[in-house]
This record gives structure tokens, C-alpha cells and sequence, in this order.
């Protein structure tokens, strides 16, 4: 499959898996199978995971698992934050400029230093965090729902890193293509929030 191709199939299904959003509002998380399904099932939060673990594999100075492991620990601060009752009004303003910014970190040559990709990596899981327990009712069981979700999203994360691993042959092409998609869907989301 040449690149205009890929480029044009990324393309199309990207805008027909835009009207699945991670944060409507409608259709509400009570327990663990809905936090399992639900990383799975938001492209914004979808895209995200993948993006950090594949950018992860391109950071040649540090731990390869480090970002994934920040990742899943700032998001658990990001819902604490969130249950202890402090307000993030921009919250999915950085959701949408995670998925933007993921697309631009797997594309883009090279790698980052330790400290900057920590930080970005930090305050998009904080985001995510924080949005994905804000959606939740009264009576949802946080708690499994957190299992779950956290579950999905090693997967997740894991499931980037080994393609990052993997895709060495076709590294150039993967990035541009999840670039792309990234790119797509984040600014779709900026325009909607």
C-alpha cells in the first residue's frame, strides 16, 4: 500500500469514527466492563495511548516504558484531582490538543529530552484523567470503573510501544499515517470544544 493511499484510508476513517466521542456526556460509565470498553471505544483517548507508546520507542536517552508509566500515574492524579472536587476548565481543550500534539510527536524526527517529554506527557494524562472521571454520575463505582479503564489503557499504551517496536521497517510510513490521523481528529476536536 503506497503512502497517498494509506493517507486517504487514514483519512476516511478518521471522519467516520469522529461522531464516537469519549466525553458526550450521553452515555454514562457505571463499572468495570464500561471502564474497560470505554479507552477503547474513545478515539481521542485511543489515539493518545497509541501515540504515547509509540513515541516513547523513539526517545533513544530514557527508559522505554517511562512515558507509559508517567502516563497511567498522572491520569490517576488527574481523576483524583478531579474527585476532590477542583475545577480543570480547560480540561478538554487539552484532550483535543493531546491528540493533535501525539500525531506531531510520532511524526516528527527524533527525540525529545527526558524532562520536556515527561511534561507533556504529564499534562495530557492529568487531562485525561481528569475528563474521563468528570463524566461520570453520582452513582457510578469509581472504583471499578478505574480498574477497568486503567486495564484498557496499559493495553493500550503496550499495544504502541510494541508497534513502535515492531514497525521498524515501516516506522516512517506508521508515523505519517497516525501523524495524519492525529491530526484529523485533534483539530475536529479543538473545533468542537
Amino acid at each position: 500500500m503506497n503512502m497517498k493511499c494509506f493517507s486517504v484510508l487514514v483519512t476516511l476513517t478518521s471522519l467516520v469514527s469522529l461522531p464516537v466521542s469519549a466525553h458526550t456526556g450521553v452515555s454514562v460509565e457505571h463499572g468495570l466492563y464500561e471502564g474497560l470498553v470505554h479507552p477503547l471505544i474513545g478515539l481521542d483517548h485511543l489515539l493518545v495511548m497509541l501515540g504515547i507508546g509509540l513515541w516513547s520507542v523513539k526517545q533513544r536517552h530514557q527508559p522505554l516504558w517511562l512515558l507509559p508509566i508517567v502516563f497511567l500515574l498522572m491520569m490517576i492524579l488527574g481523576a483524583a484531582i478531579q474527585q476532590a472536587g477542583y475545577i480543570l476548565n480547560t480540561a478538554e481543550v487539552w484532550v483535543a490538543l493531546s491528540v493533535l500534539f501525539s500525531g506531531w510527536l510520532v511524526w516528527k524526527k527524533g527525540s525529545d529530552s527526558a524532562l520536556l517529554s515527561v511534561l507533556i506527557t504529564a499534562v495530557f494524562a492529568v487531562s485525561h484523567g481528569y475528563v474521563h472521571v468528570a463524566e461520570l454520575e453520582l452513582d457510578a463505582n469509581i472504583t471499578t470503573y478505574a480498574l477497568g479503564f486503567l486495564i484498557s489503557t496499559t493495553a493500550l499504551l503496550s499495544l504502541g510501544v510494541i508497534m513502535g517496536k515492531v514497525g521498524k521497517s515501516k516506522v516512517k510510513l506508521i508515523n505519517s499515517g497516525f501523524g495524519l490521523l492525529c491530526t484529523v481528529v485533534g483539530l475536529t476536536l479543538l473545533i468542537h470544544n
